[in-house]
């Protein structure tokens, strides 16, 4: 029997991540051995379907169930379909969850927690939360067409008489780590945009 855990990093004390579709990484547990495996979530930053194309990716893991924050009603419809029970409203740590599943006092989502798009471009934040200006960026994913943070999404602060029983926001530190973990994962893509740039440019001399 494996987990997977929606991670900001890639160790089981790395914080679990809010949101399902677009979490930088997923950190698949067998609770027994606490043994793990970190993998890299390569539909991030898809502008359509990340919910559905991680939700198969995971799903071709052969994991059990799935504990996160949130998850939209594509990427249920689909870990439901494949006989994966998904659990949301998840906070602190990768290990603290599992640890958590394992004293059997997670249970199953029944339904998304959250609409589409969640954490893609300003739409459907947690119920009761709303975003920092600049956190959910448009659909042009940075600063200068999204006008917000590279691949943000991170809902922080309550309305006022916010519902406690749904997913607390995240604090600083769980945002600044995920902010690194952006700031890397793009710095990333941006050398090898820029490799294969000379490659076309050699090719065209």
């Amino acid at each position: 029997m494996k987990i997977a855990v929606s991670s900001s990093g890639q160790e089981l004390n790395a914080r679990v991540d809010p949101r399902f579709g677009r979490s930088p990484y997923f950190v698949i547990v067998e609770p027994e051995t606490m043994q793990f495996e970190a993998v890299c979530n390569p539909n991030l930053s898809a502008m359509h379907g990340a919910g559905i194309q991680t939700a198969q990716m995971i799903a071709n893991k052969g994991v059990s169930a799935v504990l996160t924050g949130n998850c939209g009603p594509n990427a249920f419809q689909t870990l439901s379909a494949a006989g994966i029970q998904v659990i949301v409203g998840i906070t602190g740590t990768v290990k603290d969850a599992v640890e958590r599943y394992k004293k059997g006092e997670l249970k199953p989502s029944s339904q998304a927690s959250v609409g589409g798009h969640f954490g893609m471009g300003g739409t459907d934040p947690t119920p009761g939360i709303t975003p920092d200006p600049g956190t959910f960026p448009g659909r042009g994913g940075g600063r200068g067409m999204g006008g917000g943070t590279m691949g943000g999404g991170f809902p922080r602060t309550p309305y006022k008489g916010a519902s406690s029983s749904g997913p607390l926001p995240v604090s600083k530190e769980e945002e600044l780590s995920f902010l690194k973990t952006q700031a890397q994962a793009r710095s990333k893509e941006l050398t090898n945009i820029n490799e294969r740039i000379k490659e076309l440019e050699k090719k065209k001399q």
